[in-house]
């Protein structure tokens, strides 16, 4: 038997598609024979039968995508744990806290509208993503999957999980910690029993907004990125005189704040925190950002006594990257931020708030004097614009031979990590192409309005050089 999917579902860091036009129980039953095939395979030596862990989220349509996933492992020959619904991260813990766990599937459409869904998996305690991904669609249009049966259990790991994010304040002044008010807003996303457990067992004064899970989301869209979606933080953060707030995407792994002027702390600003935390403790460590943050962040790594690095743009990739340094600090502009000191490297929205908290109470600064110390960069929101999938990346390779050639002005220097990072005396831009969709990113710094226009006019001239034009934004 062979089956085709459709392509636009197979995606760089996981497999999301539309419920009823691009994506269905077929696809999902495809999926699980294609990833318990290349587990099986993997583990031939070890003379065991593999075990897939498996969650999901709150979408409507999630019920169904995991009976028919589980059909597909268990008729490829692996046994499977059910954890049921929660955040992906909540999943990720499954697969790594257990040694008899080989792999994690959570379906999930994480940020995406309702109608979505999708898949992010683990394959023996490493990102499954790429070329794994790629190699599922061809398995399945071969039909090259083993065939087998397995066993199905059902397990509550939830109260062993939050027990686990607790040790996040292990060895914090508690009289710190009791002093703090936070709120907390779930958006109706997957991670809301787990928050509303967790709120329970934390230290100080803490509200909750949204923690009921609704796949419809009818409160606002589940992306903290967003600053019109954080509208309700911002109002119980004023009515309540909290310290600060926190928030979730849908499925819980991308963590959203504000402080306690209503300000929003970004990605890379976050990240700001968390090192100065984790330097003190654990001077000269790697900590690895994304080539979208700022300026600021990678500057503030070097006077906390940390080595900088920046990195592409995917939380797979950036995963990948901190095993390969040793690094136990990593974050995106997106949210996702991992842990791999007292933790697991994986990306836990929760974990992240929780080390918040104990980075306010340890450093002995509320979160907005944190706030307020970051020095005033003035930066454009992550544009993206529209570009035939044919030419998005040789778009980029044009630029960057431009940027690298002979004529290139002194004092410019260039970063071709993902796509071109161009830092001046103005600031910086960058240009690069998503990997996820038919889109050009850019994004541009400055410590002046006039520096920003003048970055910006720069962007715009190599586009043009290219033939192309920024044009309006679209989303994600």
């Amino acid at each position: 038997m062979t089956y085709k999917f459709d392509p636009t579902i197979l995606r760089e860091y996981d497999i999301r598609g539309i419920i009823g036009e691009t994506l269905g129980a077929d696809d999902a039953r495809a999926i699980g024979r294609g990833f318990g095939t290349l587990l099986r395979r993997d583990l031939e030596d070890s003379g065991r039968k593999p075990k897939v862990a498996v969650g999901y989220d709150g979408r409507v349509s999630s019920t169904m995508l995991e009976h028919a996933l589980i059909e597909g492992l268990t008729g490829s020959g692996c046994d499977v744990r059910r954890i049921g619904m929660g955040a992906t991260p909540m999943l990720y813990y499954a697969e790594a806290s257990a040694e008899e766990v080989d792999g994690g599937i959570q379906i999930t459409g994480s940020h995406n509208p309702a109608n979505y869904n999708g898949f992010k998996m683990v394959f023996r305690g490493r990102p499954f993503f790429g070329s794994d991904i790629q190699t599922i669609g061809k398995m399945a249009a071969e039909g090259d999957w083993l065939d087998g049966s397995g066993s199905v259990e059902s397990v509550d790991i939830i109260e062993e999980y939050i027990e686990r994010l607790l040790t996040a304040l292990s060895g914090v002044d508690e009289a710190a910690l009791s002093s703090l008010k936070v709120g907390w807003d779930a958006g109706n996303g997957a991670a809301g029993p787990a928050l509303e457990l967790l709120a329970k067992r934390l230290p100080g004064e803490h509200h909750l907004l949204f923690t009921e899970v609704d796949g419809n989301f009818p409160n606002h869209h589940p992306d903290p990125t967003v600053e019109a979606n954080l509208a309700d933080l911002k109002a119980l953060v004023a009515e309540k005189n909290l310290d600060f707030g926190v928030a979730f995407d849908g499925d819980g792994d991308r963590i959203g704040a504000i402080d306690g002027e209503g300000r929003v702390i970004w990605g890379d600003q976050l990240l700001m925190i968390y090192a100065e935390d984790l330097l003190a403790r654990l001077p000269n460590s790697t900590v690895i950002a994304d080539v979208k943050a700022s300026r600021a962040l990678f500057d503030h790594v070097e006077k906390c006594g940390g080595k900088p690095v920046m990195w592409k743009t995917g939380h797979s990739l950036i995963k990948s990257k901190m095993k390969e340094t040793s690094s136990p600090l990593a974050g995106e502009m997106s949210g996702h931020v991992f842990f791999a000191d007292d933790y697991y490297g994986f990306d836990d929205a929760l974990y992240a708030g929780v080390r918040l908290i104990a980075a306010s109470a340890r450093l002995g600064k509320s979160v907005s004097q944190l706030r307020e110390d970051m020095p005033d960069m003035l930066n454009t929101p992550e544009m993206r614009f529209q570009v035939d999938e044919s030419r998005k990346f040789a778009a980029i390779d044009e630029v960057k031979a431009r940027m690298t050639g002979d004529d290139v002005p002194a004092g410019v220097e260039v970063n071709a990590t993902d796509g071109v990072r161009v830092t001046n005396s103005d600031g910086w831009w960058l240009l690069r192409a998503s990997n996820t969709q038919d889109v050009l990113v850019a994004r541009a710094e400055s410590d002046s309005e006039d520096g920003l226009e003048r970055l910006m006019h720069q962007i715009d001239e190599q586009l043009a050089l290219s033939g192309l034009e920024r044009g309006e934004s679209v989303g994600h």
